[in-house]
This record gives structure tokens, sequence and C-alpha cells, in this order.
């Protein structure tokens, strides 16, 4: 193969996304689940508030999705965990390197050390990833030249109690329920009078309805009985397998408790079990019955659907 060297150009992101240093913003990076399937990325939601993107959960897919959002890896230097299974952390070494890589003439990588917050088991584990790095990010000092503090981790955990308040932004850690997953938390961001709840992986929990009242947005996984209950009916010899991961999620139906209860203002569905197709009479059918429980707006979220917190 020839290549013409005149004719060559760099491939850069096409978008770069601004952020307005009052913005209040989400964006659903990642609205699947364990299972891969077409169309829905591990779980990751970005958090976009006074000029910084907080990062929760880091899926399989997370820089891709970032980039194709428009937010450049590189702007990650916060990055909170709700639990610790793979499809929420798998994604963390990609990530971790990626944020630190200038991507020259574009926009410069992470100098400092990267933050992370999560629930009480979380230095153990995250820590082991970047143990697995080790290697590379010695070569990355020695021989790239990166910057020092960019290699290293700074650890904040918390089952319950607050997580970050610096610049106006507060981020509360509130314990849920995944068991045999524990500890699991859930988290409220909140910033100038306005708040956005993440509930993280759970069974309904009075904590999830407690740290939601009034909120703006919550963000909640679901999903749908029925549909789970039929799948397993018409395949038996796998019953356990389909229904067991639901005995500590939530169902669309409770979701919609939760958010009556709390009086949230927007109510976005993630984490789809079984995800439903892109059509409006599946999308129709995975939310029946939820506005009978629950009268403000209901958005089966989508990867890169963003919301702005006015």
């Amino acid at each position: 193969m020839i290549v013409d060297m005149d004719h060559q150009e760099y491939i850069e992101p096409n978008f770069i996304r601004p952020i307005d240093p009052e913005e209040f913003s989400v964006v659903l990076l990642g609205t699947g689940t364990p299972r891969a399937y077409r169309g829905a990325a591990k779980p990751s939601v970005a958090v976009i508030v006074a000029g910084k993107v907080f990062l929760v959960d880091s899926g399989g897919e997370v820089v891709r999705q970032l980039i194709e959002s428009g937010i450049m890896p590189q702007r990650i230097e916060h990055v909170f965990f709700t639990h610790h299974h793979y499809d929420h952390n798998g994604g963390f070494i990609d990530l971790f390197i990626s944020s630190w890589r200038t991507h020259v003439g574009i926009i410069d990588g992470r100098k400092n050390a990267m933050k992370v917050y999560g629930p009480t088991n979380t230095r153990e584990i995250i820590q082991k990833y970047h143990d697995a790095l080790s290697y590379d990010i010695s070569l990355r000092l020695s021989y790239n030249k990166s910057d020092t503090d960019g290699a290293l981790i700074e650890f904040t955990e918390h089952d319950n109690g607050v997580l970050y308040d610096q610049d106006g932004v507060k981020v509360t850690a509130f314990e849920v329920d995944h068991r045999p997953v524990k500890p699991c938390i859930g988290m409220k961001f909140e910033y100038k009078g306005r708040s956005v709840v993440i509930s993280g992986d759970t069974r309904p929990v009075e904590n999830t309805v407690l740290h939601s009242q009034n909120a703006d947005l919550l963000v909640h996984d679901a999903y749908n009985k029925t549909w789970l209950d039929q799948i397993a009916e018409q395949n038996p010899e796998l019953a356990i397998q389909v229904t067991n991961p639901a005995k500590y999620h939530t169902t669309t139906l409770e979701a919609a408790e939760i958010a009556a209860r709390a009086q949230v203002k927007h109510l976005v569905l993630t984490h789809h079990i079984p995800a439903p197709k892109r059509t409006p009479e599946a999308e129709a059918s995975y939310l029946a019955g939820m506005g009978e429980i629950y009268s403000g707006p209901i958005t089966l979220g989508r990867d890169l659907m963003e919301f702005r917190i006015l």
C-alpha cells in the first residue's frame, strides 16, 4: 500500500462541547447493563456543573462515549463510583490513561491526580486497576514525560455522607440496597438550589425517596417485570439467570412510585432490563402503567441524551 503523505489528515474530534461555568447538565453516556447489545454502552453518567465534568461510573465504552458527546476525556478529573460491578468500573483503565494524555492542539491532558470517590471498598478495588497500569505509567513518566501528578489517584470513600463540597457543588452519598453487592450508593448533586439524584443499582429503598425530595432530576435504574417474567416463562431452562438480576433492581412501576413520593420534577430511567427497541410502541409498552403512578415527565433514557437543569 502506498500512502500519499501530502494528503494525510489528522483525525480529530468533530465537536468539542463548550461548557458554561454556570451550567448544570446531565449526559447519559451509557444506559446499558452487563449484557452487551447494540445501541447502549455500559453504565456511565456525566454531570456537568460549575465548569467541571463529574463522571458517575465508568463502564467499558466510557471514553468513546465521552468523545461522542463532545466531552474530551482530558476534562475528567473527578470519577464517582456507585458500586463495583464490572459494568460500572470496567472502563476505568482506559479513562485513567486517556484523561492523562494530551490531545495535541486540542485540549491539555489531566495534570493532577485523578480524584476517585465511592463506597468504602473503592480504594481496594480501583487501586488494583491502577497497579495493573504500573508498567505503562512508568513508561509514560520516563519516556513520554507525562505530568507526574497525573499518574496518581486520590481516594475519598463514604457509604453515607458528603463526598465532595467545593465551589458551590455538593455531592452526597447515600447507601442503597444492591445485595449481594455491598456497599452500593446513590448520589445527590446539589448546586445553587437545584439537585440531581442518581440512584445507582438498587432495590426500592427509603434512602432514595429521602434524598430525592423535590429533586429536579432523578436518574433511576429500572426493569420491566412483565417483560422479564414472559422471557423466563418462554425460557424455563434460563429462568434463574433471567430473573435473579431483577432481585436487586427496581421495576419501572416502583421507580414511578419513588418519583411520586419524592415529588421529583423529572424521572429518567436507565440500566434497562430488558432493553426496549427504539420504537414508539416498544417504549410505550416498557413504560406502561408508570403515568398512572407518577404524573411528572418520564424519559426512557438512551445513550447521549442530555438534560439541562434550569
